[in-house]
């Protein structure tokens, strides 16, 4: 399934988050996958994805005026089973 950043997304429930000074990295329980989140930002969207009905909306409230490279990283997370839509 492609990524719809209009859509509403969330972490998936066997996705754990830990805060690294770089920015996060987000652990797969089920599929065992490691991501490394570089990007402040990026984490503060992904985690306030719950929040907003859309992937859209997530990053308009963070203040994100360019937001295809922000789009293509959350696109990879969904694509990595990381993110997953509500």
């Amino acid at each position: 399934m492609p990524f719809d950043p209009n859509g509403a997304w969330r972490l998936h429930p066997q996705v754990a988050v830990r805060p690294e000074p770089f920015g996060a990295l987000l652990y797969h329980f089920g599929t065992r996958k490691l991501s490394f989140l570089k990007n402040r930002t990026v984490v503060e969207v992904v985690q306030s994805l719950p929040q907003h009905p859309s992937a859209a909306a997530a990053l308009a409230a963070a203040g994100v005026r360019d937001c295809e490279p922000y789009t293509k990283a959350l696109a990879t997370l969904a694509h990595s089973q990381m993110l997953v839509q509500s």
